[in-house]
């Protein structure tokens, strides 16, 4: 195998610079946080139609992302280690670490995109831009394996950031 190598095409600017304060779990469902993308001039033209979406799938580099366990506590359940795979923890081996989030589309100016419902830290790598489509990303009948136990209609009225959600009672509640 040959290695895999990651050019970014852009940088994600948003309020987010102390990895504790920000919100994990595809938390940008739970907070309207701005932020804008600034797409590198050489790929700006890539950004043609995408005013037509509402959402956009960013995928980028977890620069700061500072372990390699292969099991790791979620913030949702911080009793319990779970596999790395099961969980959407940013430390992620054997490979650099790749974040995946849905962020709302606001607008568009040149090679820069306003976007809101941002869970990521300001200056990250940006590798790619997908547009969401509902009809494709979509799934019924979904199941949410150890995630369903939580209480996931109370994570958006707690302080839903990893420092937020490590304490203990408002975690590992059963239904």
């Amino acid at each position: 195998m040959t290695d895999i190598i990651f050019k970014p095409i852009g940088i994600i600017h948003s309020e987010h610079t102390v990895h504790e304060n920000t919100p994990p779990i595809q938390g940008g469902i739970f907070n309207p946080s701005r932020g804008k993308v600034e797409v590198f001039e050489e790929f700006a033209e890539g950004l043609h139609d995408i005013e037509s979406f509402s959402h956009l799938i960013l995928l980028y580099h977890f620069d700061r992302a500072t372990g390699k366990n292969l099991t790791q506590k979620p913030f949702l359940d911080g009793e319990k280690e779970r596999g790395i795979f099961a969980i959407r923890h940013f430390n992620r081996p054997p490979n650099p670490p790749i974040g995946l989030s849905i962020v709302r589309l606001l607008d568009v100016h040149d090679n820069i995109l306003e976007i809101e419902q941002v869970d990521i830290l300001d200056g990250t790598p940006l590798i790619d831009i997908k547009p969401y489509v509902h009809q494709f990303d979509h799934r019924e009948e979904v199941e949410n394996g150890w995630v369903d136990n939580t209480h996931m209609d109370d994570i958006g009225a707690w302080n839903a950031t990893p420092k937020g959600l490590r304490d203990k009672e408002r975690t590992n509640r059963e239904k």
